[in-house]
């Protein structure tokens, strides 16, 4: 069961009349007035099918007219399409770190502010770099280096805050490792563990590069082996240390598998095949769904965070523009927000989406605290019993914990290359 649609709102006729001789002119014969809903929009979201969901997609149909069309692709055709063919879809959701990609072509419209209700209330993280007025690491592409636009046509990044925004931020969370504490049976609160010979052939790796190799940057700090300047943006000579000590621990059988699909790592996972690894938040929710033990573990050394947001198309104009506009403003408005909250991952505006929570799910999600009744999720299943406390704590605590965000290196191409060798190795 999903949450339920709110049918008091309903869909707002949009209606207009027709014909030539005029209102008057149609009374005056007797007819009826002829009226029919405007033209129907529906807007071609582009995105990955992990921050496409029908729920959201349906509820702004109830509640504006609006149809939204996903068109799901993986990560890296999100930016190819960007960049190949902007007038493939009317709204773009990415990853900021796709942004020094996109941006220089002039494919993305910078969004006014002036436009977005809620665009002074969107997160400090994204504006500033800070959670609860401290900076957070920003090692990566942070979000506050790549948010602003010099002007609404612009192919650069401004140094200081505009009025125009290149993304608007849809959602964000830190990542870590995914732990099976009932297998495991002792602490684990480094990174360097995923590398521990205890683990052999029990741990595994995400096999995206631009992420694994990120999430294997931290643990060759953890271990005392290198210490990068910026482990988003690596020299050829630290590519080249990290896939080192990659192939070695290949060689070795410490990984069980190299994972690329969300439902492998809750299937690895669940089975207990893997004990230890790369994992997103919403995957350990998953892992609990089935009543198994799993830990989004936090680890002394910080989280490697990621960021999407919304954009819009260069050419995109009129009534397309207009809803698309309208979309982003419903979806900063709390019910998205409040839908995203509940699964793990974080809103760019906190204010609207509490408004839409209970008080107790806030605490829990949001605060930290212990969860007063059981916690559910949008469709209904159990996710933490009474007493429990989420992995991390709280916002502040979980966002202000970021070491690095996730990026696209200066040497992408030569760390792709090396990244195939360890999967081939």
């Amino acid at each position: 069961m999903t949450d339920p649609i709110d049918s008091s709102a309903g869909v707002k006729r949009r209606v207009m009349l027709q014909g030539g001789a005029g209102l008057a002119g149609i009374l005056a014969s007797g007819m009826a007035p002829f009226v029919h809903a405007q033209e129907k929009i529906v807007l071609r979201y582009l995105g990955t099918a992990v921050n496409q969901d029908k729920a959201i997609a349906e509820k702004f149909k109830a509640d504006t007219g609006i149809e939204i069309q996903y068109v799901a692709v993986t990560t890296d055709d999100v930016t190819k399409r960007a960049v190949t063919a902007p007038n493939s879809f009317d709204l773009i959701d990415t990853e900021f770190f796709s942004l020094k990609k996109i941006v220089p072509t002039g494919n993305l419209k910078g969004i006014d502010t002036k436009k977005i209700k809620n665009a002074d209330k969107i997160t400090t993280l994204f504006t500033k770099g800070e959670v609860a007025g401290k900076a957070v690491g920003d090692q990566g592409t942070a979000p506050k280096k790549v948010i602003y636009l010099e002007g609404e046509k612009s192919k650069k990044f401004a140094t200081a805050p505009t009025q125009y925004m290149s993304l608007i931020p849809t959602v964000y969370n830190a990542d870590t490792l995914g732990i099976r504490p009932d297998l495991i049976k002792r602490p684990i609160d480094s990174w360097a563990e995923l590398l521990n010979p205890e683990f052999k052939g029990k741990a595994a790796i995400l096999n995206i590069p631009s992420i694994g190799i990120m999430d294997a940057a931290m643990v060759v700090e953890a271990k005392g082996l290198h210490k990068y300047k910026d482990k988003g943006n690596m020299t050829k000579a630290e590519i080249d240390l990290t896939i080192k000590t990659l192939i070695e621990a290949k060689k070795a059988g410490q990984f069980r598998a190299l994972w690329k699909d969300f439902n492998e790592s809750v299937n690895l996972m669940a089975s207990g095949e893997v004990v230890i690894q790369s994992m997103w938040s919403p995957a350990v929710t998953a892992v609990r769904t089935k009543g198994i033990a799993c830990n989004f573990q936090p680890l002394k050394e910080g989280y490697r965070a990621w960021a999407a947001g919304f954009g819009l198309p260069a050419t995109l104009s009129g009534k397309k523009l207009d809803g698309a506009y309208e979309f982003i403003n419903w979806f900063l408005d709390g019910w998205a927000g409040a839908y995203l909250n509940r699964q793990g991952y974080y809103s760019a505006v906190l204010d609207t989406a509490k408004a839409k929570m209970e008080a107790y799910e806030w605490a829990y999600w949001m605060e930290g605290k212990a969860a007063s009744q059981d916690i559910k999720s949008p469709n209904g299943d159990v996710l933490a019993k009474a007493g429990a406390i989420r992995d991390g704590g709280s916002y502040e605590q979980r966002m202000g914990g970021i070491a690095c965000w996730n990026a696209v290196m200066d040497e992408n191409e030569y760390m792709v290359r090396k990244w195939n060798e360890f999967v081939a190795a």
